[in-house]
């Protein structure tokens, strides 16, 4: 088994004062803090980092050691999966250890999306997608997820009211997020309605709909068995799973994520548990349809029926499956690279009783879910508190 021992993790935002390289420092010195280690002791870094093109600097897996000099010679790399940069990041690292090459890990993810300006962002952003067939989509990545809504709607019927609810749930779950990049309750009215302060961006996606471009970084201590016996606190993994479907969406059904459902189906027999073991989950919603499909995916309703999720309680932070009890991506924003680590943090801050205002009561059993591209690259995680 592998375990997370310690955690970093900044305020995500326009972050106009630090470099990738200080909010690296940052979270760096965090996770280290926290796990009480010594950092010499850390025997392999793994930063994962999207950049195609944000900033000038590149080459991360050098940039932790530069403020840490403890680390400047231990082996580093830098990882990029899409949006799921974060996740492969961790499973790159949790694999050294497996593979016995190294027992103390240090995972970084990263992104400082907002020197770009917005249509330059969404260009680079659309790197993640397939350019042969999908480069001229208007909108870049929120028109190919204007085009999976459309075609969710055709197929099971307008369902924009549940887009806006669910809108309307991570917001208020975001409001007391410290870390968030939005903490403001915009309320269902607000997110339901167009207005000139909620546009649409892509018809039928609203600017209430799409995550926010930000910056910012998370860290995390990820160890193995022997040395997290000894940690002040230790969050184990249960299962990982990484699926990948086909990059064009002409070549898949788009109002299914396939990927997704296999990796949870597979995470969960791993583990030996179902969804309703599961205390809550964090899940990938970049824009809301991402959300409403991913209820399907992970097998909390049947296809074309995520809305009754939402009809039913369910996915709310006092429903049966609480749903993104730190805003998700929509409210906590969505800087590329340090997403998936920092859905990790979220659940451990849950699993150790310390999310405050975001707790969720008697959380033992956390679900993550990051992707990348449109359900392209597709990992679950299912994490427990060891100690």
């Amino acid at each position: 088994m592998t375990n997370i021992i310690g955690w970093g993790h900044n305020k995500f935002g326009k972050n106009d004062e630090q470099s990738s390289e200080d909010m690296i420092a940052d979270v760096v010195s965090q996770a280290i803090k926290h796990a009480d280690i010594d950092p010499k002791e850390i025997d392999n870094i793994v930063v994962g980092t999207f950049n195609n093109g944000f900033q000038k600097q590149d080459f991360h897996g050098a940039l932790p050691a530069i403020n840490c000099e403890d680390l400047k010679y231990v082996p580093s790399i830098r990882v990029e999966n899409a949006c799921a940069t974060g996740s492969a990041a961790i499973n790159t690292a949790i694999n050294s250890i497996d593979a016995k090459k190294s027992k103390l890990n240090l995972v970084v993810g990263v992104e400082k999306m907002t020197d770009r300006t917005t249509s330059e962002a969404g260009d680079i952003l659309l790197g993640a997608s397939y350019r042969k067939e999908e480069d001229k989509i208007n909108g870049g990545f929120a028109g190919v997820f204007a085009q999976i809504t459309d075609a969710y709607f055709q197929k099971f019927g307008d369902k924009s009211k549940y887009l806006s609810k669910i809108s309307a749930k991570n917001h208020k779950n975001g409001s007391v997020n410290p870390y968030a990049h939005m903490q403001v309750d915009l309320g269902y009215d607000f997110c339901n309605n167009i207005s000139e302060k909620n546009p649409l961006v892509v018809s039928p996606l609203k600017r209430s709909d799409c995550s926010m471009i930000s910056d910012g970084a998370a860290a995390l201590i990820i160890a193995d068995d022997d040395i997290a016996e000894n940690a002040q606190q230790a969050i184990r993994f249960l299962s990982r799973v990484q699926t990948n479907d086909i990059l064009p969406m002409s070549k898949r059904d788009k109002t299914e994520f396939k990927g997704a459902s296999i990796s949870w189906q597979k995470a969960l027999n791993e583990s030996k548990l179902t969804l309703n073991d599961l205390s809550f989950v964090e899940t990938h919603d970049c824009f809301t349809i991402a959300e409403l499909i991913e209820y399907e995916a992970m097998g909390l309703t049947k296809r074309g029926e995520g809305f009754r999720a939402l009809e039913e309680g369910v996915v709310y932070k006092d429903g049966k499956l609480p749903i993104n009890p730190s805003g998700g991506l929509k409210a906590k924003g969505h800087p590329v690279g340090a997403t998936g680590v920092s859905q990790h943090v979220m659940a451990c801050m849950q699993l150790v009783n310390e999310a405050n205002e975001m707790q969720i009561n008697n959380a033992t059993l956390a679900g993550i879910f990051n992707m990348g591209g449109s359900a392209v690259a597709n990992y679950v995680s299912i994490l427990e508190r060891k100690f």
